[in-house]
């Protein structure tokens, strides 16, 4: 033993000092290539064509502002994507703001390259859009290999280029004759980029990943041209190209769902808008003679898989519709039809587009705003109970339908508690002979002893099968 002191490793431990040195600062769009996951949920298929779903919905929110009516998808030979709108065209003039870094910048280059920068947050340039926390389209910069934005507006054309969330090439006047899919005459917004394939796996566009996306936006909002062309020559040597617009919206919508079932009624639509509370919903549905419903809901053209309040608002009210049609009617028999009655065979499609979207989290599977289920209910109970007491034969074909269905679940029910009843029973040492009764209520049943196999047929073939049961014995008593 030695009273001598070890020196300490003044080295060991080092890398798990927690210091001010520690502290990390990303600045611009590093924070979105270090971490994509945060903005584009991942690095996968899903976020890839995110990026161009961004760029998209820019153009939509064009749209639902009354400025766009066309927007272009381009898949490049070179893996690049282009999406061109007839939109107003982003703002290129120079940024006044406090921060001395930002002002006297171009305002398209600070869209490009500033997180929550954009035209979103107030009332000025949008009042509905899908976009909430502007980021989107700066994630498609920052994780582009290159980015290339050309704004068509009074005649003129100004281009800025990027690498990777950094500007390569300041904005500049270019030549408008390159410049496809806008018509003459009007502004637009072209974006063009490619994705970084050290950020992204895999990198090539699938078609049918747009198509859907892309044709589901054309039903959404119906007086947009939508257009997907992929200049990529597929196995047959073809350039492939497809438009989606339907003027009919959601009604077609509903239609192209059903397109391969039984209809059992017409598509039922209705919508309405209130300027005050700046909202607007609209609802298609369709009877088919499917056991399943299928429901699908839009937040500003954002599909909540998890529904929310607007979806809420739906059910409760076709619930005390439909029921309350049907009881005025005296078309309700000995069961009241549940809400899963009356969506048995539906196929219903709910959007609605709002002014100030809250959604539970960044990828906007529920929406949460509390005016939007009490509009659609509203919406629901006067458009459905016009069209019920419209269409009386329809009407009733849809009770009887919801009627059914509760009888059908009130069957299986009973089913299910006479299973659990003879199992109960089994488990308990009980005969395998016992003809049980199908009533478990304990004051109204009696059960019958009788001798032998032969006795008990006769027994059987004699009793009440609701609070009568009959257990066949052995031998003399």
């Amino acid at each position: 033993m030695t009273d001598q002191t070890e020196p300490v490793d003044s080295s060991a431990g080092k890398g798990d000092d927690y210091t001010s040195e520690s502290i990390q600062v990303l600045e611009g769009l590093e924070a979105v290539r270090k971490r994509p996951g945060m903005y584009v949920g991942g690095t996968g298929l899903n976020a890839l064509h995110h990026l161009v779903y961004e760029c998209v919905d820019n153009a939509i929110d064009e749209a639902m502002a009354g400025f766009a009516t066309r927007v272009t998808v381009r898949l490049g030979i070179d893996g690049s994507c282009v999406v061109t709108d007839d939109g107003r065209g982003m703002p290129t003039g120079p940024m006044k703001h406090e921060n001395p870094t930002i002002d006297g910048r171009p305002a398209v280059e600070v869209i490009l390259t500033q997180l929550h920068a954009g035209g979103k947050f107030g009332d000025n340039a949008y009042k509905v859009s899908g976009g909430l926390h502007g980021v989107g389209v700066k994630c498609v910069n920052a994780l582009s290999e290159w980015t290339r934005v050309e704004v068509i507006k009074d005649g003129g054309v100004k281009a800025i280029e990027f690498s990777r969330g950094e500007v390569s090439k300041p904005l500049v006047d270019t030549d408008q004759s390159a410049i496809v899919d806008v018509p003459e005459g009007r502004n637009g917004t072209r974006i063009s980029f490619k994705p970084d394939s050290t950020i992204f796996p895999e990198t090539e566009f699938r078609f049918e990943t747009l198509q859907h996306r892309l044709r589901e936006l054309a039903y959404l909002n119906s007086g947009v041209v939508i257009r997907l062309i992929d200049e990529r020559v597929d196995a047959s040597g073809r350039i492939r190209e497809e438009t989606y617009h339907d003027e009919k919206g959601l009604l077609a919508y509903v239609a192209h769902l059903n397109s391969a079932k039984k209809v059992d009624s017409p598509v039922i639509h209705f919508e309405a808008g209130d300027e005050e509370l700046q909202i607007r919903a609209e609802i298609a549905m369709q009877y088919t003679d499917s056991t399943s419903e299928n429901l699908l809901a839009f937040g500003n053209n954002i599909f909540n898989p998890d529904g929310g309040t607007h979806v809420s608002g739906f059910k409760t009210a076709l619930t005390r519709t439909i029921n309350g049609y049907s009881k005025k009617n005296n078309l309700l028999k000995d069961v009241t039809p549940s809400g899963d009655d009356l969506r048995e065979g539906l196929t219903v499609i709910v959007s609605v587009k709002i002014a100030d979207p809250q959604f539970n989290n960044q990828t906007k599977e529920k929406l949460l705003n509390q005016e939007a289920e009490s509009f659609v209910s509203k919406l629901v109970s006067e458009g459905l109970g016009a069209w019920l007491d419209e269409h009386p034969q329809e009407a009733k074909q849809i009770a009887q339908k919801a009627v059914l269905a509760a009888q059908a679940r009130e069957a299986a029910r009973k089913a299910r508690e006479l299973i659990k009843r003879k199992g109960a029973l089994d488990s308990g040492g009980m005969p395998h002979k016992l003809a049980d009764c199908s009533s478990n209520k304990v004051e109204e049943t009696e059960i019958f002893l009788v001798e032998g196999d032969s006795a008990g047929g006769s027994a059987k073939g004699g009793r009440n099968h609701v609070n009568q049961a009959i257990l066949p014995l052995r031998g003399k008593l």
